[in-house]
């Protein structure tokens, strides 16, 4: 395969229920379908992503702990799982990786198993998407110190608009003291219903922000069951049901992420 520029885009907000997860998937899966070479790697220990593509776990022979705790000795090939979908891998998660944490506390150069691990990848996919913990941890500071970008999907609701000044604290820290090319590349509003005054109202306050403003897509990812019965069976919404809104949005998403 021929080597290419690879995006690295870590996935991420320390606020559960944000729809970060959905986001990973149904992204990487609107990208696939738009012709780009995705690998999804999937650092939560809940491994929702995983099965969000259909893989389930008895069928995992190795995964991103297994890369954490024996690379170089594993090839990161190995583990790499294609989907049914042409354009999309994953690199899975199993539930052993919470065990990570505690493994890896003393190991020098912790910050950088992941980078380690998935070493030779590089060139081989345009974009690399990884999902993250809903929290800090040893894991998403992997993730961080691997990628060169954050994008940040923000619930329409006030808690979760509340909650980003301690993700791009953290993010600036990560800059400073691990990760100096990491940026943040944007803030994508989830969840949004127009009928409601909440929702509306986070969005201006998103639109507004000094901070966040100048970071936010324009494309807004609209409340839609279809996106929860996709991850249900197992296939990203794109696919599931192409004419849903959810596909539409996560659609208009990659093509503005994508440029």
């Amino acid at each position: 395969m021929a080597s290419r520029k690879t995006r690295k885009i870590a996935v991420a907000n320390e606020k559960g229920g944000v729809g970060k997860t959905a986001t990973i998937v149904n992204l990487g899966a609107a990208l696939a379908k738009g012709g780009q070479n995705v690998l999804i790697v999937d650092m939560d220990p809940q491994f929702n992503a995983t099965q969000g593509l259909g893989v389930a776990l008895e069928d995992v022979t190795h995964s991103v702990y297994d890369l954490l705790q024996d690379a170089p000795e594993i090839d990161s090939r190995d583990a790499i799982v294609p989907t049914p979908w042409q354009g999309l891998d994953l690199l899975p998660s199993v539930p052993d990786l919470a065990g990570a944490e505690v493994e890896l506390v003393d190991a020098e150069g912790r910050e950088n198993r992941l980078k380690e691990g998935v070493a030779g990848i590089d060139g081989r996919y345009d974009f690399i998407l990884l999902d993250t913990p809903p929290s800090l941890s040893l894991l998403t500071v992997n993730v961080f110190a691997y990628a060169d970008e954050v994008l940040v999907p923000c619930q329409t609701h006030p808690y979760a608009f509340g909650a980003l000044n301690e993700l791009f604290d953290t993010i600036g820290a990560i800059r400073r003291g691990i990760n100096p090319k990491l940026k943040t590349t944007g803030v994508v509003a989830t969840f949004y219903d127009q009928r409601t005054r909440v929702s509306n109202n986070t969005l201006e306050r998103l639109k507004s922000d000094e901070r966040y403003g100048p970071l936010l897509f324009d494309t807004v990812i609209r409340s839609n069951t279809t996106v929860a019965e996709s991850a249900d069976v197992g296939k990203p919404v794109v696919f599931y049901r192409p004419g849903s809104y959810g596909a539409r949005d996560y659609i208009q998403l990659a093509e503005e992420l994508a440029g």
